[in-house]
């Protein structure tokens, strides 16, 4: 009788970073199963940094203020938004091995959530990796219009302002693409990605409390 296939290691949050650096990233089948699958595609979707799509609405709830932006706030409710089922998406991804990861990442320092407040209540919200001059987004969502769009804009605009060469956004939606997303090839891709590498980029050298008029003079093409 042949003995049973040893269990695969744990993924640490080391093994994790070393696995987006070589251009992977992980996903489960859904929020209850127990393992991750590891994916390299062939086209990989990216925001580029200087073509964020800004509409004149979009614009106007910036200007506006119709958000609390806040950054690395509530770590833990940002993820559970991002893991909700929604029309559309029944399933989610995120199970408790990438919830608890990412924690631990948080917690490294290497983890950041972008958030949308509203009266003392949290509305919408992104999270992401960063590592050198690349920012790996995982997920958004948005209980409120335009909250994860808002989100999105103040994240390309703090990495813009830090140094950052890569807006990693792993596959193109026509949500994603609406708002600038493109597609380029593995090969390109780890090209860009090894150059961001060796970049040093601050995640925090945006002041939380940016003015929106700074905020879309950074995401608009000069």
């Amino acid at each position: 009788m042949r003995p049973p296939p040893p269990k695969p290691e744990p993924i640490t949050p080391r093994i994790l970073l070393r696995a987006y650096a070589a251009g992977l990233f992980p996903m489960a089948e859904d929020a209850e199963a127990d393992y991750l699958h590891w994916f390299d595609p062939r086209e990989r979707g990216i925001f580029p940094l200087d073509r964020l799509s800004v509409s004149k609405s979009l614009a106007k709830a910036i200007k506006a203020k119709k958000f609390d932006i806040r950054i690395d706030q509530d770590f833990d409710a940002v993820l559970a938004g991002c893991a909700e089922s929604r029309p559309g998406r029944e399933k989610t991804w995120i199970n408790k091995t990438i919830a608890a990861l990412f924690r631990e990442l948080f917690d490294m320092g290497f983890a950041h959530t972008v958030e949308a407040w509203r009266e003392g209540e949290l509305v919408g919200g992104l999270y992401g990796l960063a590592l050198g001059g690349a920012f790996f987004g995982e997920s958004m969502f948005h209980h409120v219009t335009d909250a994860s769009k808002v989100c999105l804009t103040y994240l390309v605009a703090r990495l813009r302002f830090g140094g950052f060469s890569l807006l990693d956004a792993q596959f193109v939606t026509p949500h994603l693409e609406s708002l600038g997303a493109i597609e380029i090839s593995r090969a390109d891709y780890r090209r860009r990605l090894d150059a961001a590498l060796d970049l040093q980029g601050d995640f925090r050298a945006l002041d939380p409390q940016a003015a929106p008029e700074e905020v879309l003079s950074l995401v608009r093409a000069p």
